[in-house]
């Protein structure tokens, strides 16, 4: 795993806002997201910016895949979230791909509790399927094979 740096400054002072401990886990997250778009050649370069006050992740080619946003959980003071746009699959796929192994919320969350460390092959396989979304329109998601835990 490579250390990627921050570049935006909004992005950096939003990370400095969170609570150390909220701080450290959004932050591995970041790096899973930047060190799967370097590993999967098809996303490209990833454009780095904050949405919604939360730092957020997108392939810069157009039509490859969806934002990813890395927060806590709206009232919440020991959940975070990747979140992905609601209006995609994503939710339906992570969940039919490995059944009762993530929490989702709401169709456009995976959430984690502080403490807890995530599954990292099913979370990784996630993040490459929402950074290669649309790059996968019509493909039936029965059709990929999951991540084994």
């Amino acid at each position: 795993m490579s250390v990627h740096r921050v570049s935006d400054p909004a992005v950096k002072a939003a990370f400095a806002g969170y609570p150390q401990e909220m701080r450290w886990a959004l932050q591995d997250l970041r790096e899973a997201i930047l060190d799967i778009a370097d590993a999967v050649k098809s996303v490209g370069a990833i454009e780095e910016s904050l949405k919604w006050g939360q730092p957020a992740y997108r392939p810069v080619g157009q039509r490859i895949g969806t934002t990813i946003r890395v927060g806590p959980m709206p009232k919440s003071d020991t959940d975070y979230a990747l979140f992905f746009h609601c209006q995609t699959s994503l939710a339906e796929d992570f969940e039919a791909l490995y059944p009762g192994v993530f929490k989702i919320e709401g169709g456009r969350a995976l959430v984690f509790s502080l403490g807890d460390v995530p599954p990292e092959m099913p979370l990784r396989h996630c993040i490459a399927l929402a950074l290669t979304y649309h790059l996968r329109d019509g493909v039936d998601i029965s059709q990929l094979e999951a991540v084994e835990a």
